[in-house]
């Protein structure tokens, strides 16, 4: 009798189209709202990757807050970002 290991995984497909400037689209009205929303996500994705890159911060005395409920997209990303997760990142910016 050896140990049985199981791996899972998850795959999240998330699409950030209308994360332009709108000064630059000139979006109004629900396009505009969907914009700032999209950025806001963005925003809050690159503070919780610096804050989980941060060796020096996250352990110790006092680890840094990871903020993952600052927007819908880190909080559903949670679980993928942090712990013992491997996490691969594709993005096409143009």
């Amino acid at each position: 009798g050896g140990e049985v290991e199981y791996i899972t995984s998850k795959f999240h497909f998330v699409d950030l189209a209308g994360s332009e400037r709108i000064k630059k689209t000139k979006a109004e009205g629900d396009r505009m709202r969907e914009g700032i929303s999209i950025n806001g996500g963005l925003l809050a994705l690159g503070n919780v990757i610096s804050a989980l890159g941060d060796d020096e911060k996250r352990v110790g005395r006092n680890p840094v807050h990871v903020p993952y409920r600052d927007s819908k997209l880190t909080r559903m990303l949670q679980d993928s970002l942090g712990g013992n997760s491997r996490t691969l990142m594709i993005a096409c910016i143009s």
